[in-house]
């Protein structure tokens, strides 16, 4: 059944059973006032008994208990009845995609000779397979005196490190060749073996940018309201980021990240890093499993120009995505960012038809000219001192200092992509 039949047909039962029951409590009504003797105006009510106006007034003092989980307690936990999480369809076999299609990444890099240990650590695709994304192939070439691909001890992350002593020249470049097949979430299917517990809550905690209580807790009441289906809330939330957030062409790279600032600022917005971590950072503190996904572009787009590539060059393609996951469902992918960034760079009004089709569909699917490097945050690099709040560009490390992609002194990297036949 296709998605919007689906919610036809749903709306079509909710309609029914609400004029069903109007008739109903119409009916039960007359008769009682048939056979029940009315009630005098004297009557007072019971000691010891609280009695409401049904006046909305009275009605906002009702008591009533919390909607929003918290990142303590979370919806993987205690999922409200009747929900998404508890009233589940059918588990069905997961189709793999059969749309695939293949893109060689050759990243370059030429750094100035130095005195000394030179380090360099280049963040690599997934190492594992998943339904959207393949790793077909590493290779590799240079002077390093040594390098090794690490992954780290969590999974999160798989890096490239080279390490080079007194090279006149210490170059290295590395090619890689990943599988991609465009991404949907299904409403109707429940295609999804439960995630690991760890797994859930690592992705409920708090990191160094990204918090999951007070300012953030608060924001994600205030979104959700009394909205209960957790699915439903995390569509609140991504209303709220998209309407809320301006996409700024001015920062560097996928930007710093950094949520706490923007909640204790109440200025929201950024780039990637930023926008789509605002989603994550509100999905965790209301008990949903969030995190951000650190990638690259590396093909046009079949939505909007400036949602992928223009040519091969994708040295300044990097992209960070977002999903949450619901109990049944997996991880359901989302990217707010890429529909501010469509009003920021395509010119487009809120209300135009393009954009509000674009809206609904980053809600759920991922269009995959774009590949996945890693989940990581708060990463101890090997070899590295300190910890990063994540890593997606190249990191550097001399007796001058540590620099990234985005400093081009005495570092000089580029990425070219190009599509390729699978195999």
């Amino acid at each position: 059944m296709k998605r919007r039949n689906f919610l036809a047909s749903i709306a079509a039962f909710s309609l029914f059973g609400s004029e069903a029951w109007a008739a109903k409590k119409q009916t039960s009504s007359t008769a009682k006032a048939k056979t029940t003797k009315p009630k005098t105006a004297s009557a007072k009510p019971k000691p010891g008994r609280t009695q409401f106006r049904n006046t909305p007034a009275a009605q906002d003092y009702r008591p009533r208990a919390p909607v929003a989980h918290t990142a303590d307690d979370p919806v993987t936990e205690a999922p409200p009845q009747g929900t998404s999480a508890s009233r589940l369809p059918p588990v069905k076999a997961a189709e793999p995609p059969e749309d695939w299609r293949a893109y060689e990444i050759t990243t370059t890099v030429s750094l100035k000779p130095s005195k000394g240990l030179i380090k360099l650590w280049l963040p690599l695709p997934l190492n594992q397979d998943t339904l959207f994304q393949r790793t077909l192939s590493h290779s590799w070439s240079g002077t390093p005196d040594s390098a090794s691909m690490r992954r780290l001890p969590d999974g999160n992350l798989e890096i490239f490190h080279a390490e080079w002593l007194n090279v006149n020249e210490p170059t290295l470049q590395i090619k890689t060749t990943v599988s991609t097949a465009d991404r949907h979430f299904d409403v109707t299917k429940r295609t999804v073996a439960p995630e690991r517990e760890d797994i859930l809550r690592r992705n409920l905690r708090a990191s160094q940018l990204i918090p999951n209580d007070g300012l953030a807790h608060q924001l994600g009441e205030r979104i959700v309201g009394r909205i209960k289906d957790p699915v439903a809330q995390a569509k609140a939330v991504y209303d709220w980021v998209v309407d809320n957030t301006i996409y700024d062409t001015s920062l560097p790279g996928c930007g710093s990240g950094d949520v706490r600032r923007q909640l204790n600022e109440g200025q929201y917005g950024g780039r990637s890093a930023d926008i789509n971590g605002l989603f994550v950072a509100i999905c965790r503190a209301i008990g949903i499993p969030a995190r951000s996904v650190y990638g690259l572009r590396v093909g046009p787009s079949r939505l909007f120009r400036n949602l992928g590539l223009t040519s091969d060059d994708a040295t300044r393609g990097h992209h960070v995505r977002a999903e949450f996951y619901i109990p049944g469902y997996g991880w359901i992918p989302v990217d707010p960012s890429d529909v501010r960034r469509a009003i920021s760079l395509e010119v487009l009004s809120d209300r135009d038809s393009k954009l509000q089709a674009l809206r609904k569909v980053l809600f759920g699917v991922w269009e995959m000219n774009w590949v996945a490097f890693n989940v990581g945050s708060d990463v101890a690099l090997p070899g590295k001192v300190g910890t990063l709040p994540f890593v997606l560009l190249p990191q550097l490390s001399t007796l001058e200092g540590s620099r990234n992609g985005t400093d081009a002194e005495g570092f000089r990297y580029n990425i070219k992509t190009r599509q390729v036949a699978e195999g």
